[in-house]
């Protein structure tokens, strides 16, 4: 009874390890779903910004108003007979407290 019960333990383990340490075992599965997830939020924020820079290429190629736009923001340009102000707010420093000492 005793040599039974131990073959039929010995035959659950072996029937177990492949579930939890083989090749496809539930633990390697885990792994690959997080790696997955990861991928795909990756593949998101890689889609969002592919989104961002196909607009702007329309808009590039449909007119001057983002050629203009782009012009203005990044190289600093101004249109002809077009007055430029700039208006460059003051430092506020900030005035350090003297505290006394203790030892004073």
């Amino acid at each position: 009874m005793k040599t039974l019960a131990l073959v039929l333990s010995v035959l659950i383990i072996a029937i177990q390890y492949p579930l939890w340490l083989g090749k496809g075992s539930w633990l390697r599965v885990w792994d690959l779903d997080h790696k997955l997830a990861a991928q795909r939020a990756g593949n998101a924020s890689l889609q969002a910004r592919n989104d961002a820079l196909e607009a702007d290429v329309r808009d590039l190629k449909s007119g001057y108003e983002g050629i203009e736009e782009r012009a203005r923001s990044e190289l600093g340009m101004v249109k002809r007979d077009e007055l430029f102000f700039q208006f460059v707010e003051p430092r506020v420093q900030a005035r350090r407290q003297v505290e006394p000492r203790p030892d004073q």
